[in-house]
Formats: structure tokens, C-alpha cells, sequence
């Protein structure tokens, strides 16, 4: 696994202990089932935090503790889920959350451009060549029809600027 932040392999501090029996030391992404039966535990390490939310786990389970993470992980089971696309836009554009949104799980090269105008910003992407996958993927698009909290004008906005 790579990941990807601004269009850059970067290391990871952060462990995924979210399907781990013991939390590792340091950095750490745990299942919301973790988050909620050790809040306080986790809380009092005063180490940067992170969850990671399964498909079928709308982030208004987290929205009262959001100041609490640095990362939402934000899993696709499958291509064909496409949930976490409407959790991280939620958790933008509705909920204000400022920290990283990560996709993981099933995360192909198709996806990276959509997923980033809906408000991720790293990507658990696998292969050897993670940065070629992902300047292609950004570079397919230059025009778009729908609205995103990406700053960036639609075809819409470009015809009416006329």
C-alpha cells in the first residue's frame, strides 16, 4: 500500500489497529467500535487519532467527537459502494471537518479524481506506481458538471462568466 497526499507518496504515521485485538504505541486509526468502547483510554494518550468508518457507518457517529481525529478513514468494500463518495462530502461540506480524509479499501485509479473533489484528501491506493496513477487520474478531467466543495468552476459556471 502507498499513500498518496498531494499528489505525493508520503510515509504513514498513523497505525491501523481498527481490526487489530491490542492499539499499537503512537499514531493510531481504530474501528468506531474501538473509538467507542475505549474513548477515554484513547483520549488520555495524547497521540493523534484516527477512525476508521466501514461503509455502513454514517459519520454522524462521529460528528460530536470529529475535533478528536486528525484522520477519518473512510472505507470502499467494493468499487461498487460508493457511500464513503456521500461521507466525505457530508463531513466537508455539512459537519466542517478540516482534518484528512482517507480513502481506503478497494480504491482504484477511476475513482481517484472523484474522490478528491468530494473532499479526500490521501489515498491508501496499492500498487508501484501509486504517483503515476494518481497525475493520471487527476490530469483525465479538466471540466466538470457538478458542483464540489473543491473551489473549482462547472461547465455551468464557465458558460454564465460568458
Amino acid at each position: 500500500m502507498a499513500l498518496i497526499k498531494q499528489g505525493q507518496q508520503v510515509d504513514d504515521i498513523f497505525t491501523d489497529c481498527s481490526a487489530a485485538e491490542e492499539l499499537a504505541d503512537g499514531a493510531v486509526i481504530v474501528s468506531l467500535e474501538q473509538w467507542r468502547e475505549h474513548k477515554e483510554d484513547l483520549l488520555k494518550r495524547g497521540t493523534d487519532l484516527g477512525v476508521r468508518l466501514a461503509s455502513d457507518q454514517h459519520p454522524l457517529s462521529v460528528v460530536d467527537d470529529l475535533a478528536n481525529f486528525k484522520v477519518i478513514a473512510l472505507d470502499f468494500p467494493a468499487y461498487k459502494d460508493g457511500r464513503a463518495y456521500s461521507y466525505a462530502r457530508l463531513l466537508r461540506d455539512r459537519y466542517g471537518y478540516e482534518g484528512e480524509i482517507r480513502a481506503v479499501g478497494d480504491v482504484l485509479l477511476e475513482q481517484l479524481h472523484y474522490m478528491q473533489r468530494v473532499g479526500f484528501d490521501a489515498f491508501d491506493v496499492v500498487g508501484d506506481e501509486a504517483v503515476a496513477q494518481w497525475k493520471t487520474a487527476t490530469e483525465d478531467f479538466t471540466h466538470w458538471y457538478q458542483p464540489t466543495n473543491d473551489g473549482r468552476a462547472t461547465i455551468r459556471d464557465l458558460r454564465r462568466s460568458k
